[in-house]
């Protein structure tokens, strides 16, 4: 019975997507190859690993017992790579995942100072929402992720960069109003009706409306190409407000400069930005440099602002 790791990551992805068309994207290959593959799997363990619907499939019990075992061999085969590949510390091929509302801001400052460490890292950049980098760190598509924390995801370790503080954006008719209860105006007192956030899905969004204490903002920009810098310019022209976290702040107003910002009292609404990586990936060296230097490239942001 020869089992290849190619069947059993192709099984994984027809499990997690219940469909040989998904499944197949997931795993960049043509729908007719990944059948192929998962009818020799089933032929060489004797049993039937899918029960086929015309939209769905459906593990049958032998298929779910054989996933775990899969998981379990894909696991170890990843940490074994990780241990050759990364043991040497910050060096080789090394790719990280970062959010959308990060990735433009940090990576400018840290890409240099990453390859000053060493000119010859192989560095690959993926920049998508949190729930995205997650399943690809999972996986093994990706090293680490810079998401906010906390991810609440097993077999993941999280390591915390720094605090990044949110600033409420506007036009400045509608922002100096606010300076004169600066002691006093609270994330909670701003009224949903006039938020500007972006699209479901994004982490800052959910942390904006956690800020303001509520499930909901009546006024959520939904476009196919929605980012922070889209936003900005829309609450710069009278469209509502938004929340600006302080390591797009710089950026921000200099592209916008008919952007306003006010800045909270202590204690001031933030987001904690982190490292993460998966517990079964070597520790040390390689995991270490790279969060000091994307540390310092916060710290590099923050100078930047204050200047």
């Amino acid at each position: 019975m020869d089992i290849t790791l190619k069947q059993l990551r192709y099984f994984r992805a027809l499990a997690r997507e219940r469909n040989f068309g998904r499944a197949a994207a997931r795993v960049h290959v043509t729908q007719p190859a990944l059948s192929v593959q998962i009818r020799e799997l089933e032929q060489r363990l004797g049993v039937t690993l899918v029960e086929r619907q015309p939209r769905d499939v459906v593990l049958t019990q032998a298929g779910r017992e054989i996933l775990a075992h899969a998981e379990r061999v894909l696991g170890q085969m990843r940490a074994l790579r990780d241990a050759a590949r990364l043991g040497q510390g910050l060096s080789g091929r090394l790719t990280l995942g970062v959010i959308p509302t990060v990735a433009p801001y940090q990576l400018p400052v840290a890409l240099p100072m990453l390859r000053a460490k060493n000119v010859a890292l192989d560095l690959r950049v993926r920049e998508s929402r949190t729930e995205v980098l997650l399943d690809e760190l999972a996986e093994g598509v990706l090293d680490a992720a810079v998401v906010a924390l906390p991810v609440a995801r097993p077999g993941m370790t999280e390591h915390p960069l720094f605090e990044d503080r949110f600033y409420l954006a506007g036009s400045a008719d509608q922002i100096a109003p606010l300076h004169e209860q600066a002691e006093n105006l609270r994330p909670d007192a701003i009224d949903p009706e006039r938020l500007l956030l972006l699209e479901e899905g994004h982490c800052l969004a959910d942390q904006a409306l956690e800020a303001c204490a509520t499930e909901r903002a009546a006024t959520r920009v939904d476009l196919s190409a929605s980012s922070l810098g889209t936003l900005c310019r829309l609450v710069s022209e009278g469209f509502g407000l938004t929340f600006v976290p302080h390591i797009a702040l710089s950026a921000e107003l200099r592209a916008v400069p008919g952007m306003a910002v006010f800045r909270f009292a202590s204690p001031e609404p933030a987001r904690t930005l982190g490292l993460v990586r998966r517990t079964s990936s070597p520790e040390g060296g390689w995991f270490d440099d790279l969060a000091d230097t994307l540390q310092l490239a916060g710290q590099e942001l923050d100078n930047a602002l204050d200047t």
